[in-house]
């Protein structure tokens, strides 16, 4: 049986929820998004491994500081069967108080989520990669312009 092709836009849909939860600060709605044992890897290799511990981590991040606000565009979404996609997305942040990104920090985002019932999907796992193109600033300015067009 195919994949049902609403999935993708589901998906999609879940990613930018995600988004939406980091830019308003909201490490209980973040997680909520996340299986139960859902995983985080973030830019700079720190690792959250159930909903809990990401919820715990996100709520001192966001206590501690005011976080940049994300910027994406979704290069693909990928359906591996009826219950399991990949999502790859281009990120830029913006950074408080500013207008424009910060181009140090622009990633690569991976997710993988799970289908668990009707419409709904779940992270499993969200892992954010620098892209910093090394030996390439050519690829690096090209991201930073496409990204900049997001704002």
């Amino acid at each position: 049986m195919a994949p049902d092709p609403s999935a993708a836009q589901e998906v999609s849909d879940l990613y930018r929820a995600l988004l939406g939860a980091w830019n308003a600060r909201d490490a209980r709605a973040f997680a909520s998004l996340f299986t139960d044992d859902g995983h985080i890897v973030g830019f700079d290799g720190s690792q959250a491994d159930s909903a809990a511990e990401i919820e715990a981590h996100l709520s001192q991040v966001f206590g501690s500081h005011a976080t940049a606000a994300y910027v994406a565009r979704v290069r693909e979404v990928r359906l591996l069967g009826d219950d399991a996609a990949l999502l790859r997305a281009v990120v830029g942040m913006v950074p408080p108080g500013q207008s424009d990104i910060n181009p140090a920090v622009n990633s690569i985002q991976s997710v993988v989520a799970e289908h668990v019932a009707g419409p709904t999907w779940r992270v499993v796992l969200l892992q954010t990669t620098p892209a910093a193109f090394h030996g390439r600033p050519d690829l690096a300015e090209a991201l930073t312009r496409e990204l900049r067009q997001l704002l």
